[in-house]
């Protein structure tokens, strides 16, 4: 849901005396959607497009030690490191992505480049968000079916999850290279040149349904967890405090997943659907910036506050290392 980032009106030429083309207001009749240009580049670069490409190269540089490690450490097998490498690995490609948008924008220009690099970010944003859904429904499954979790058939319903993921994911990333672009009727833009308007309900409206599906199933999974806290609290006889306190937790690493995937992608998504093509594109650009952010926190939250890839990284810096106790594996509702 991410694409290029180049003020339509960019092709004006700054004179002496005169404010740089994006710091101009915007004139009602021009078309202020963000696009893949194809002037030469006759302007400074946009700060907005720095910062994209900044936040572009922390994401790769993030993912991409978790992805490294996921790989080579065989221990990392189970359902839940399957798809925390598939929440990582597109996250990885969608760094990638910002940063070639911003290279080939202000490089290598050109229509046919646009129509690529927009459907390669709009797939590897969609299969974040959809690898995020996978690991709540993985959660849940591990609380709510607990006793037969760990078997075979799991591992064979997280690939049947990722097979789904990624192949909806590529399909709406090849829409607009395929055909479902404005660049031959601009007025059905978007506020992000080339999708088109209508392209971007789509992917607005998927993303609302992954975000009410993902609050009903963490829901649940909240309430499971306090009932679960209740029984440990009086089967070892630990009272309100300890009970208070477990539950107290749980609930607030749940506030702090749902919390960050919100305040990322809702400004962004709700602006897909009310802005115009007319509008500002400092608006797009406020907005989008903010959604690159989950990328980044993404690994944080999923992979690092684990024991095991924490254990695995400390042996990837120091070669020494050796582990002075047994390691838990964590079960997916603790990470």
């Amino acid at each position: 849901m991410n694409e290029s980032l180049v003020v339509n009106d960019s092709s004006v030429t700054p004179v002496a005396g005169e404010a740089l083309p994006w710091m101009e207001a915007e004139s009602p009749e021009h078309n202020s959607s963000l696009e893949f240009s194809t002037a030469p580049l006759d302007f400074p670069i946009n700060p907005w497009d720095i910062m994209l490409c900044m936040s572009g190269t922390v994401i790769a540089c993030e993912n991409a030690i978790v992805v490294a490690i996921i790989f080579y450490t065989p221990t990392l097998r189970t359902p839940m490191f399957v798809l925390i490498g598939s929440l990582a690995t597109a996250d990885l490609l969608a760094g990638m992505g910002l940063i070639l948008n911003f290279v080939f924008q202000y490089v290598i220009s050109s229509e046919t480049i646009s129509l690529i690099t927009v459907g390669f970010l709009v797939a590897s944003f969609t299969a974040s968000i959809s690898s995020l859904l996978a690991i709540t429904v993985d959660r849940y499954f591990s609380l709510y079916n607990a006793l037969t979790y760990f078997s075979e058939k799991t591992l064979q319903y997280v690939h049947l999850m990722l097979l789904g993921t990624w192949g909806v994911s590529l399909f709406l990333g090849l829409l607009p290279v395929l055909g479902w672009n404005c660049l031959d009727e601009p007025a059905s833009c978007s506020i992000v040149r080339p999708l088109t308007r209508s392209n971007v309900t789509l992917l607005a409206t998927s993303f609302f349904a992954i975000f009410v599906l993902m609050l009903t199933l963490y829901f649940k999974i909240c309430k499971i967890v306090c009932h679960h806290a209740h029984q440990i609290a009086l089967q070892q006889h630990f009272f309100a405090t300890s009970h208070y306190v477990a539950t107290k937790k749980g609930v607030s690493t749940l506030a702090i997943i749902l919390g960050t995937f919100g305040a990322s992608w809702l400004p962004f998504a709700i602006y897909c659907l009310v802005g115009e093509r007319e509008y500002p594109s400092v608006y797009t650009y406020a907005t989008l910036l903010p959604a690159t952010y989950n990328s980044m926190i993404n690994p944080i939250i999923y992979a690092y506050r684990n024991a095991e890839i924490q254990r695995s990284i400390y042996m990837l810096l120091c070669g020494c290392f050796q582990a002075n106790g047994a390691y838990r594996s964590r079960s997916p509702s603790e990470v």
